[in-house]
């Protein structure tokens, strides 16, 4: 299993949202730690960048990167949670 690093931006962002779409989030990064392709996560790279997005429901993205052992986590928000950073 891959070591999960919570980025700063990524812990001010979390906070930000509802308690049930914290509960959203925690399950889908309880996915990606254990199965980065989880298909309702509909991981793929973000064009131009060198960031991963997984969906923590239908607005909810989850910007991350990842290398063989570590996935940062750099985001999360609404569907235009891109722009801000």
């Amino acid at each position: 299993m891959p070591i999960v690093i919570k980025t700063k931006s990524f812990n001010e962002n979390f906070i930000q949202h509802t308690p049930e779409e914290r509960k959203q989030i925690i399950k889908a990064l309880r996915f990606l730690a254990e199965n980065p392709r989880h298909p309702s996560l509909q991981t793929h790279k973000v064009e131009g960048t060198v960031f991963m997005e997984a969906y923590a429901n239908m607005d909810i993205r989850i910007i991350f990167e990842r290398t063989s052992d570590t996935i940062v986590l750099r985001s999360v928000g609404h569907h235009d949670v891109l722009k801000n950073l």
